[in-house]
């Protein structure tokens, strides 16, 4: 059997074409306790996501979080779930197919746009399948992660070049890591504000809430506390905030300290404090799901009314608006230059 997976007839540079495959984290395939498990294992397995010694990581997550976890996760997907999947699949199945349309539209069959999840399905190995069978001789890699992180982004690409690694003919490859502060995204960002202002006017405090990742990670030199910072400041710059904008972290994972000030704990303070209209923006998530749906429009308003806030609103991610896909395809054709 052969070693690296390619064609006999292949050839490099005939009909060669383009390949754009958008990542984004992933979901379970259902709600049941044993796929939330499968999902789980895979992404709590991730050494990117976790940074402890294995064997010591292996005992906790097999004899511990996956006997307890995956049932609590599954009545939590339960909530946000919808007749066509997880929200975050369906949202980047529509950001792909728009974005194909588009890129098609204006450079033909030599240009393949696709999806894949980090862990769950479609997988990156089965849609790098088809990209191999389509000939596609130039990758470019969008990680839909606004900032710059190793357990995202950077756990992408060790799942690229994982796939890689079997191929007997190598594409071209490039990757989009940085863009916090594309101008394209900053606009975007801001407009999503504007229109919320538009419809119910402006509220005490304007929050961005970023997902937390340990301290730790950071104090190796991680680049998103930073990034998250940008993001943040050059979106409060164009909407002309000189006060009442704030950046907090939300998604806590066990006991280990992570980025603060944390997103609960400063929404529970607000309300005891007499703030009693919040917004909430989330720009680090590329499309609505499980952190931004249940955690941030559920359980942190829960937080904020219960201890004496009045009105919440959360701000929707950029998911599949016009503005955003221009925003991506714009990237794309950016960071292809001289392919296509």
């Amino acid at each position: 059997m052969a070693k690296y997976k390619g064609d006999s007839e292949d050839t490099y540079a005939e009909n060669s074409k383009t390949g754009v495959l958008l990542v984004n984290l992933g979901s379970p395939d259902d709600t049941t306790e044993q796929g939330l498990r499968r999902y789980l294992r895979e992404f709590l397995w991730d050494p990117r996501v976790v940074e402890v010694p294995r064997f010591i990581w292996w005992c906790a997550l097999n004899f511990f979080i996956l006997r307890v976890r995956p049932k609590k996760s599954a009545e939590t997907y339960k909530q946000v779930w919808t007749d066509k999947g997880s929200p975050l699949t369906v949202i980047t199945r529509s950001q792909a197919d728009k974005v194909r349309s588009k890129l098609v539209a204006e450079y033909g069959d030599e240009l393949v746009v696709d999806f894949a999840m980090r862990y769950g399905n479609p997988s990156i190995p089965d849609v790098l399948a088809k990209f191999r069978q389509e000939k596609v001789r130039r990758l470019l890699v969008l990680p839909m992660y606004p900032q710059y992180c190793a357990a995202t982004s950077a756990s992408v690409m060790d799942a690229i070049f994982s796939e890689l690694m079997t191929w007997r003919v190598m594409p071209e490859i490039r990757s989009i890591m940085h863009y916090h502060e594309s101008p394209e995204y900053i606009e975007a960002v801001a407009n999503s504000v504007r229109r919320k202002w538009d419809e119910k006017g402006r509220a005490d405090r304007l929050l961005f809430s970023f997902h937390g990742i340990p301290k730790r990670y950071v104090d190796a030199g991680d680049p998103y506390f930073d990034e998250c910072q940008k993001t943040a400041a050059n979106v409060a710059e164009n909407l002309s905030l000189t006060d009442n904008w704030y950046i907090t972290f939300q998604s806590r994972f066990g006991r280990e300290e992570y980025l603060t000030p944390y997103t609960d704990k400063t929404l529970t303070q607000w309300a005891k404090d007499g703030i009693k209209h919040v917004e909430v923006i989330c720009p680090g998530f590329s499309a609505d799901c499980l952190e931004t749906l249940e955690e941030i429009e559920d359980e942190n308003k829960g937080y904020f009314q219960e201890n004496g806030g009045e009105k919440f609103d959360y701000i929707q991610s950029l998911n599949d608006s016009d503005e955003h896909i221009s925003m991506i395809s714009s990237l794309v054709k950016k960071n292809a230059k001289g392919w296509l």
